[in-house]
């Protein structure tokens, strides 16, 4: 059985453009003693791989030249030697940029498929939501009534956030890098305002204005200029939940 790999080729300057990347071929590695055999369907696309591809100290270490390259995914069980995971089985976990993946059993995590459909799993009910969750609730313990401001909020996990904040009865505002995705945050993640920090003339007004006089939980997700705004507009005993710093 044949598998497509994308490795990485060379390391990006700037934009990542395909000569960034090389595919190869070869036979699926069959898998040992407690590893499993992984069909790859969905697979995430997230800012942190940039990240990776840089020959840089970071939280995860970078991807190595020639390297079969990772990303959440979710696919299939195709064969296993892991006790409590079975061929069929659905899964979830770091796989590689290919069409199978062979990998320790004890990194994967079972998934339902009749629960939601599988790409769910890599988004509201995957890395992306539960860190919108803990990030609003477990650390910021947002409260009813209270204005919440989020940064980057029509992304993967601002939009689950600013959906969270709505459901325990909070204001809620974001800002976002067009005008189509502020009008996604109103018209469909219920945002109660947002605006376009690329036309913004003052991020310090901008962000006074869309939450009405202050700021009780700051969740930020880009940090630079917009996360210096959020802070001049915080109330006494706000809080900051510090998702990211991707600026």
């Amino acid at each position: 059985m044949t598998n497509k790999q994308i490795r990485l080729a060379s390391r990006p300057s700037g934009w990542v453009s395909d000569e960034n990347f090389t595919l190869t071929e070869e036979e699926v590695a069959e898998p040992g003693e407690g590893e499993v055999l992984v069909r790859n369907v969905f697979m995430s696309v997230d800012p942190y791989m940039r990240g990776r591809m840089n020959d840089i100290k970071s939280y995860v270490p970078p991807f190595q030249i020639g390297e079969v390259l990772q990303a959440s995914a979710v696919g299939q069980v195709v064969a296993s030697r892991f006790e409590g995971v079975d061929k069929g089985d659905y899964v979830t976990g770091m796989l590689g940029w290919e069409n199978y993946t062979t990998c320790d059993g004890r990194t994967l995590r079972k998934v339902h498929p009749g629960l939601a459909p599988l790409s769910y799993h890599l988004g509201i009910l995957g890395m992306p939501g539960m860190t919108a969750y803990v990030g609003l609730i477990t650390i910021a313990e947002a409260k009813a009534g209270e204005n919440v401001f989020v940064s980057a909020a029509s992304g993967a996990v601002g939009s689950v956030v600013g959906q969270l904040a709505k459901i325990h009865g909070c204001n809620v505002a974001g800002s976002a890098g067009s005008d189509d995705k502020v009008r996604l945050l109103t018209d469909e993640f219920g945002y109660d305002a947002g605006f376009n920090y690329r036309k913004s003339t003052s991020l310090v007004g901008s962000v006074r204005e869309a939450c009405h006089g202050g700021i009780d939980v700051l969740f930020e997700n880009v940090g630079g200029e917009i996360f210096e705004a959020g802070l001049w507009n915080m109330r006494d005993f706000g809080r900051v939940a510090l998702c990211g710093m991707i600026a």
